[in-house]
């Protein structure tokens, strides 16, 4: 399963920083608006203890995490949805991802312009949030004359107009689609709908505030029940560079447990419902995604439809196990290794050997 987020915000709020660090990319950043023209797409891999684990264990030759596509599009600006400033020609570069980062300033920097002059994070909020919408009516606008000519004769298409001018009231009324408790996403996929899609806050915040609890929970307040994550980019944007240990005398430094990779990794699975499971091998140990609740048969043809097509079991070794007894065939001997058919629930530590039969 590919995993792709968009990374949004207002010029110099930090995201080409961030995407920079997420990705150990070389996005330019810039102190004046717009400094990023294109597009930039990173592939990152998600954090994994485990893997290490196991390539140890299997002496496996290598490792291949799962991985997160992030999307990072110029800044939107007040206006945007009407053509002001390059934010808005760029939405559709986001439109396909699984998910939007919305990068919020809350640093202080007298050398980095705010694009209103003034660090105010639940205005900002309002105005990322109020261009997204007006793109989503645009969109839903554009598409309704055809869908009303087609409902003139198909009830199915009269159902959708009514449908979708029901969202057009939500959205004139300022209601992200993503708050509707009864979104049917089904109905409105081909739309690729902006505001449909589940948010993540990540407040890009001084060094000092970094554990600063209280801080963080005003901050937490303003956008829930959305998930917030903090970070400061200018030490993310330290530790890219550094190795591991480096890494770790850096981030006790500033009493940092786990970087803004992990905490966004972590914090994107849990919002889209997703979890990994594991093969392991000599050749290789991977992490793959699927959903929350994902059957077997469903995990067996995240690997390759062939095996989901001819599925007939699944192996399964729980990691804690394998870690615990020291190898396979000591769970194994130990009776844990169990064989599961197809309606199997696949768990988040779950170790997996397919059999198949194409």
């Amino acid at each position: 399963m590919s995993l792709s987020i968009g990374i949004v915000g207002l010029p110099n709020v930090g995201k080409s920083t961030l995407f920079n660090a997420l990705t150990n990319g070389t996005a330019l950043a810039a102190n004046y608006p717009f400094a990023t023209i294109e597009p930039n797409v990173g592939i990152v891999s998600v954090p994994d203890q485990r893997l290490s684990v196991l390539q140890k264990m299997y002496k496996a030759d290598k490792i291949l995490p799962a991985t997160i596509q992030f999307v990072d599009i110029a800044g939107l600006v007040k206006g945007a949805s009407k053509g002001e400033g390059l934010g808005n020609q760029f939405l559709a570069n986001i439109r396909e991802c699984s998910a939007i980062v919305h990068v919020v300033r809350d640093f202080t920097d007298n050398d980095v312009i705010h694009v209103n002059n003034k660090i105010d994070p639940k205005n900002d909020i309002e105005i990322i949030n109020t261009e997204l919408i007006l793109a989503d009516i645009q969109t839903i606008e554009q598409s309704l004359p055809k869908v009303r000519k087609d409902a003139r004769s198909d009830k199915k298409a009269e159902k959708k107009e009514n449908y979708l001018e029901s969202l057009l009231r939500h959205l004139y009324n300022g209601t992200p689609l993503s708050s509707l408790p009864d979104l049917d996403i089904n109905e409105i996929s081909n739309l690729h709908l902006l505001t449909s899609k589940p948010v993540i806050y990540l407040f890009n915040i001084d060094e000092d505030k970094i554990t600063d609890k209280s801080f963080q929970d005003e901050l937490s307040a303003i956008v829930q029940p959305s998930k917030s994550v903090f970070v400061c980019a200018k030490i993310e944007e330290e530790l890219k560079d550094l190795d591991y240990d480096e890494k770790q005398e850096l981030m006790n430094m500033y009493s940092i447990k786990e970087s803004g990779l992990s905490v966004l990794a972590s914090v994107a699975y849990n919002t889209l419902g997703l979890q990994s499971f594991l093969t392991a091998g000599p050749k290789e140990v991977r992490a793959w995604t699927i959903k929350k609740g994902a059957k077997a048969p469903q995990a067996a043809g995240a690997i390759h439809s062939d095996f989901e097509r001819g599925f007939i079991a699944a192996q399964i070794i729980n990691y804690n196990d394998l870690v615990e007894l020291g190898s396979e065939q000591n769970v194994k001997n130990a009776g844990r290794v169990r064989t599961e058919g197809k309606d199997y629930t696949m768990g988040k530590d779950d170790i997996v050997e397919f059999r198949f039969n194409v």
